[in-house]
């Protein structure tokens, strides 16, 4: 296939280059006229007024609520997905309805006077794949005075972290493992993901980050101590959520972790950082 027949993709680290009409890994961004464009946009595969600890964020409006949507696709494959019915599909696999960014930052703005809402959350499935809904919803969302939380994967490109950046109020990214031979297991890029969580940092975002502890890939405390190493290095303060994998995917027969170890690691990370959370115990 020649260059000219192809469209690249910036989005993430994969770069994917597509053909005309041609749907990227992340099966959620296809390739229209020469340009690849968010196919997924304002389509909304899930819609839930959650509490924010359950993102997990836990040092950011605590006892709040907050509104969370999510469509579908994701750039990675984790064996371990606990979201692959819409993070692993496609749009002719997964109900969605579709929606406006005006239509959800005014439903937010409703759930706020109804019940607490403080905003929007980007969830569920990677909601980078689809950028640019985030980027105007989290525009309508400030414009209405309300906050913007993203969940993320964090493997994203820098040009889009640097767009989205300035309007996220407080995000939670996944530091799945310490180094780029657990993110080939994965199928993602460990650099892309440390810069995201660095730049999202310097932007002025509360910044929590979660490692899910999977038995026999990265449940050594070597591992635990390089990933709270590096995230010492972002801010000492910047809260960890060490949390217990659960079989799911490609790996529900797996055992899940036991409970000590998600505990032992958890006191690994306390020497290097000074909020270091468990979850799922």
């Amino acid at each position: 296939m020649s260059d000219a027949a192809t469209a690249v993709c910036g989005a993430c680290p994969r770069h994917c280059r597509l053909a005309d009409g041609a749907v990227g890994f992340c099966r959620a961004r296809r390739a229209e006229n020469g340009a690849v464009v968010a196919a997924n946009y304002g389509r909304i595969s899930s819609i839930s007024l959650d509490p924010i600890e359950k993102k997990p964020i836990a040092f950011f409006r605590p006892g709040s609520n907050v509104l969370s949507v999510g469509s579908y696709g994701c750039n990675l494959r984790c064996p371990f997905c606990q979201n692959d019915g819409i993070s692993q599909h496609g749009a002719d696999e997964v109900p969605y309805r579709t929606a406006s960014p005006g239509e959800l930052a005014d439903l937010a703005a409703r759930l706020a006077d109804e019940q607490g809402n403080i905003g929007l959350a980007y969830t569920y499935n990677e909601p980078l794949v689809g950028w640019e809904f985030v980027r105007d919803c989290a525009a309508e969302i400030r414009r209405r005075g309300m906050l913007n939380v993203l969940v993320s994967n964090g493997c994203a490109s820098e040009s889009v972290i640097s767009q989205i950046a300035p309007l996220i109020d407080a995000a939670n990214i996944d530091l799945k493992g310490p180094s780029q031979e657990y993110y080939d297991w994965v199928g993602g890029d460990f650099g892309a993901v440390c810069r995201t969580i660095s730049a999202l940092h310097g932007a002025g975002c509360h910044v929590e980050v979660t490692t899910l502890v999977v038995p026999g890939r990265n449940d050594g405390e070597a591992d635990m101590d390089a990933i709270a190493s590096f995230v010492a290095s972002v801010s000492p303060d910047m809260p960890l959520h060490v949390t217990r994998f659960f079989p799911r995917w490609r790996m529900s027969d797996a055992s899940p972790t036991p409970v000590a170890d998600v505990r032992r690691l958890a006191d690994v990370a306390r020497r290097r950082l000074s909020r270091v959370l468990v979850g799922n115990c």
